[in-house]
């Protein structure tokens, strides 16, 4: 007691604190605690606190100065940087600047991210670090460099070329070209389709809310007749207005053949970022419709919910849809580093090799859910068509090095020979299509690219078949020429028989109809360059005459309703095929052998050109014997 009441004296406290000096201190402490905690609970979003964290093992050197840069110069936060290199090389040639702005567009894309939550803007979304499918470097100067040709090929002697009819006819052709984007953009620019004697925009369910399906498709065809202020167009309108946050029900078929399609041949073509991009991000909105007890996808993918939804055939996935994706997805995971895509596809070969199949034939229809086939029905046409073309492209693609599907190809194409080739009396080679042993003798429209398949595939077949499928593939094209021929506008049906004395022609209305497809046209071209026989270009220009005559319109191109009206009604559709498919094909006809030669690329279901694989990668090959 006496201590206390000195003057002046203070017990200390446990750590040496005077009373005074604690309070300050407590004072002090709790007020930083309450300031820090204060300050994260206020930051703005959550990624701030994992930068904070994490900024060790994420950040690059000279990021966040990256972003404060851009923000200087109100750049957008979701834009690239403008890109200041031409769209397309000069025929033959690799543009230096071009592919410098090309790889200072990948570096930008490498070394920024977003500050913000990350939404589908008017341009390609600022990629974070971890996006490792969009920041991996693929080396296009490096795959520029293996093609064996040019990629526009080597121009003859304009003196000598001039006044050629080829070129004219090559001109006309390239003229319907700038006719049908021409109204496109002045009516339905950012639509799917054109409605040309409405003189509007067309957009459908079968995209799930995805736009500008005739843009994507348009794409590779300007660039490959060098209208270059038409191309510059298409690809403005996918920099700045292709939306991928969509949220609709789309057909997994369909955005794959037509915009994965056009988006990787795009690229391949010119080396634009975006593009590539692009790709890779509506690739990954596909992968769930393959969430099945199988691995085979569903017809129909959510892009909301992620799920898959139901094909029209009820339970069942279709075959040439499920069976078409190889190309597409095998260049997925080239251009991405991403595995992921190639897996996919190979289960649906590893599923469709193992399961037995009636005569050596593939049914149309297979359940994703215990991977039996629904029906016994086959076709070579529609519902199965583009499967069988895959195969023997999948071989070609892998630079003859996917043995597992050249021999599906020639085993398939065996069984089709021995079951579904007949003859008809007037002596006309045709496919029919089989329903459990039962034959329905006509072919669609859709079947006619077979002549051009076979032929395609006659070099690599046994040699003692080869003869005979070089004649397989003339005899069959013959075939669908003749269902042109036969009809009053000289355009094909969408289906024709082989009965009751008719043969070649559609046997009622519901068939009667063309809508501007390309499969003919399409084996025209394959049989030119295969055999430069002239008749193939005589018949593709008499294809040229009837779509002037019967498919033009003031607005546009239009199908009509009854091929065998000379006077016919039209069903006020452009459809995207036709600028992507029906005209490229007979440009190339038209054109030298080594414009988008068959040695460098192969086209897709939708006449996009995919490149053959030749580096050192194994990401394309299938399985190697």
């Amino acid at each position: 007691m006496l201590v206390r009441k000195v003057p002046g004296f203070v017990p200390a406290s446990p750590w040496g604190l005077r009373l005074p000096q604690k309070f300050l201190f407590l004072l002090f402490l709790s007020g930083l605690v309450t300031l820090c905690f204060g300050a994260l609970f206020l930051l703005p979003h959550s990624s701030r606190l994992k930068r904070l964290f994490s900024a060790s093992r994420t950040q690059q050197p000279g990021l966040e100065m990256m972003a404060e840069i851009a923000s200087h110069h109100a750049m957008p936060e979701q834009e690239l940087p403008p890109n200041p290199a031409p769209a397309a090389p000069a025929p033959g040639e690799d543009d230096p600047g071009r592919l410098v702005g090309v790889l200072r567009r990948k570096e930008w894309l490498r070394r920024t991210r977003p500050t913000g939550p990350r939404e589908e803007g008017n341009r390609v979304a600022a990629l974070r670090p971890q996006d490792e499918s969009v920041r991996f470097s693929f080396d296009y100067k490096g795959f520029r460099s293996r093609l064996r040709h040019p990629v526009l090929g080597t121009r003859s002697d304009e003196s000598e070329e001039s006044q050629s009819l080829v070129r004219a006819q090559r001109e006309k052709i390239k003229e319907m070209m700038r006719f049908s984007w021409q109204n496109y953009r002045r009516y339905a620019m950012g639509k799917n389709e054109l409605r040309p004697l409405t003189k509007d925009g067309f957009e459908g369910s079968m995209f799930g809310g995805l736009s500008g399906a005739t843009i994507i498709d348009s794409l590779d065809t300007l660039y490959l007749m060098e209208l270059r202020e038409e191309f510059q167009e298409a690809k403005a309108w996918v920099q700045d207005s292709f939306h991928l946050n969509v949220s609709g029900e789309a057909s997994l078929f369909e955005v794959n053949i037509r915009y994965i399609g056009g988006l990787l041949s795009a690229f391949y073509l010119t080396g634009e970022e975006v593009f590539r991009v692009k790709a890779i991000k509506l690739g990954e909105k596909l992968l769930p419709a393959f969430n099945t007890p199988t691995g085979i996808p569903k017809g129909v993918v959510n892009f909301k919910s992620g799920s898959w939804g139901w094909a029209t055939a009820g339970s069942s996935s279709i075959l040439a849809e499920f069976g078409s994706l190889h190309l597409e997805f095998l260049h997925l995971t080239e251009l991405s580093g991403n595995p992921v895509f190639a897996e996919k596809v190979r289960n649906i070969r590893k599923v469709l090799r193992e399961i037995d199949k009636p005569f050596g034939l593939y049914p149309n229809f297979l359940s994703p859910v215990s991977g039996n086939w629904v029906q016994h029905h086959v076709s070579v046409g529609g519902l199965g068509d583009s499967f069988y073309e895959y195969l023997i492209k999948s071989w070609l693609m892998s630079a003859k090095t996917d043995t597992e599907a050249k021999t599906m190809y020639y085993e398939a194409l065996e069984a089709i020979e021995t079951y579904l080739v007949n003859v008809s009396p007037g002596g006309l080679t045709y496919i029919a299509e089989w329903r459990g042993g039962i034959l329905d003798h006509k072919m669609g429209h859709l079947a006619c690219f077979s002549g051009g398949m076979i032929a395609l595939g006659a070099e690599d077949a046994k040699e003692d078949k080869r003869a005979y499928y070089r004649e397989l593939a003339a005899q069959i094209t013959r075939t669908c020429h003749e269902s042109y021929a036969r009809s009053d506008t000289k355009l094909g049906p969408e289906a024709f028989w082989f009965n009751s004395g008719r043969e070649a022609v559609a046997t009622q209305l519901s068939e009667s109809y063309y809508i501007l497809r390309p499969e003919v046209v399409e084996s025209y071209m394959y049989l030119w360059r295969q055999t430069h026989d002239p008749i193939y270009r005589e018949w593709g220009w008499e294809v040229v005459m009837a779509l002037e005559k019967h498919c033009r319109t003031e607005a546009g191109f239009s199908g009509i309703q009854d091929v065998y009206s000379s006077n016919p009604n039209h069903d006020n559709r452009q459809q995207s095929f036709f600028l992507a498919e029906t005209l490229k094909y007979l440009y190339l006809l038209f054109s030298e052998d080594n414009v988008l030669s068959l040695e460098d690329w192969v086209f897709n279901t939708e006449a996009h050109p995919l490149p053959v694989n030749r580096s050192d990668s194994s990401s394309m090959a299938g399985h190697r014997h």
